[in-house]
């Protein structure tokens, strides 16, 4: 029985392909390790996103190459993002790897691993379109949470932006497709569900020519066994009033959302093929809050897109002032081969964008500190994560905190939890970013 391990990089929409991955090598007589040294075969699963993105990546297949000489493996193998975007240039450019796997060829990843470990080293590019999204996974990370991949593609095409390149248009999965399988890791044991696509609240309108997240998440909410339902990548010109009714309504769905602004001023937006302008930004903005008070909200921004002024950099620095996001990622812009923006002959040096990055992150940091301390004092509700035996007490997450990208809360109690139980945390300090505090007994 040949033995494959595989590394899985960049986001959670990458994470779900790779457990799909898995399944069928498993299913296939493969024996799944975490071990790189003992593995026959090493999948290296990639980002290429960002610039970022890709430097992780290759600095995750030399490492994983070294165990074909120091371990069993026998052959190296690239999935993902960077092996669709560069297709041969990666066995190309990089003569460890064996085999390089387009998307649209993760179908037939057993028999291409396989083939491989035997000698047979060719790369595989199938369709975009057939990439599988309806297949059975194996989950990684926690047991009691994972992410419903309710898409793949992106028809948005901002300037910036590859995924289009990358993945296609999209391609939503039918509803009843995505309840059964939401039915099926219920009763698996998850609890927590994260609904994801490059763009949610375009989930649908290629299938049923209008937005259908609304419909799909009220029947996600009546499916017995899940407890928290939270919706990530909910762009701001789709956000209806509708979705706000039914995240406000339904008590499965906490109460955050995650709304990718990436810009507010105007002009910067149009040059960016995105909708709106600091106007209309902040009335959404108050909008969503009028509507869900306790909501908790989420955005990313990008600073030193090709032409952003000092002016324009300010009005944007303001905003995130005015409107105090619970929770802020910020980026410097990144000029990806094959996108219109860096064709832009505007472009800003590094420095700059470092610097605004900076800038934004640490206007970010005393807003978080100071929401963070109006919280204690409450009671909130707590995913039990595990155990920290450096500091001796639980960690895990708020409603108000995603997977990754959010903070933690640390917690003394006086009796011994389960991983994955849902439990009242009395919040009595905080830092900057987490929280800390005691069970509520």
């Amino acid at each position: 029985m040949y033995k494959v391990c595989m590394v899985s990089l960049g986001c959670p929409k990458n994470q779900v392909d790779a457990e799909m991955m898995l399944f069928d090598l498993k299913k296939s007589g493969f024996e799944i390790t975490g071990v790189e040294a003992e593995a026959d075969a090493i999948i290296v699963n990639t980002c290429g996103f960002i610039e970022s993105a890709k430097a992780e990546a290759i600095e995750n297949i030399l490492e994983a190459s070294k165990y074909k000489q120091e371990g069993n493996c026998k052959a190296l193998i690239v999935t993902g993002c960077l092996a669709e975007r560069y297709k041969d240039d990666v066995t190309e450019e990089i003569p460890e790897v064996d085999v390089c796997v387009g998307i649209g060829s993760n179908g037939s990843i057993a028999q291409i691993v396989k083939n491989a470990i035997e000698g047979i080293k060719k790369n595989y590019y199938a369709k975009k379109e057939e990439l599988n999204l309806n297949g059975d996974r194996i989950l990684g990370g926690y047991p009691f949470s994972t992410y419903l991949k309710i898409g793949d593609g992106c028809d948005n095409c901002c300037t910036y932006c590859a995924i289009p390149k990358i993945r296609g248009r999209m391609r939503s999965r039918k509803i009843e497709d995505c309840v059964a399988e939401a039915q099926r890791l219920a009763k698996r044991g998850v609890t927590e569900l994260i609904v994801v696509a490059q763009d949610t609240t375009a989930y649908g309108e290629d299938l049923y020519g209008k937005s259908a997240l609304t419909e799909l998440l009220t029947q996600l909410c009546k499916i017995e066994g899940l407890h928290w339902i939270r919706t990530l990548y909910t762009y701001p010109d789709r956000i209806t009033d509708e979705l706000l009714e039914v995240i406000a309504r339904e008590q499965k769905l906490v109460k955050y959302l995650d709304i990718p602004l990436q810009h507010i001023n105007g002009e910067i937006l149009k040059r960016m093929n995105r909708k709106g302008d600091k106007e209309s930004l902040s009335k959404l903005i108050d909008k969503i809050r009028d509507k869900i008070p306790d909501i908790t909200l989420r955005t990313t921004l990008i600073t030193g897109f090709p032409g952003e002024t000092d002016e324009q950099f300010c009005e944007m620095a303001e905003f995130v002032k005015e409107k105090r996001f619970d929770k802020l990622g910020c980026f410097t812009y990144s000029a990806e081969e094959g996108t219109a923006a860096a064709q832009f002959e505007d472009q800003i040096d590094k420095q700059t964008k470092q610097s605004r990055m900076e800038n934004i992150m640490e206007l970010q940091m005393t807003i978080s500190a100071e929401k963070n301390n109006e919280k204690v004092g409450t009671v909130t509700e707590a995913l039990v994560e595990g155990w920290d035996d450096y500091i001796k007490c639980y960690f895990g997450r708020t409603v108000a905190d995603a997977p990754e990208v959010d903070g933690k809360i640390f917690f003394m109690a006086t009796r011994p939890l389960c991983i994955g139980d849902y439990v009242k945390v009395r919040i009595n300090d905080c830092l900057d970013y987490d929280l800390l505090g005691e069970l509520e007994e």
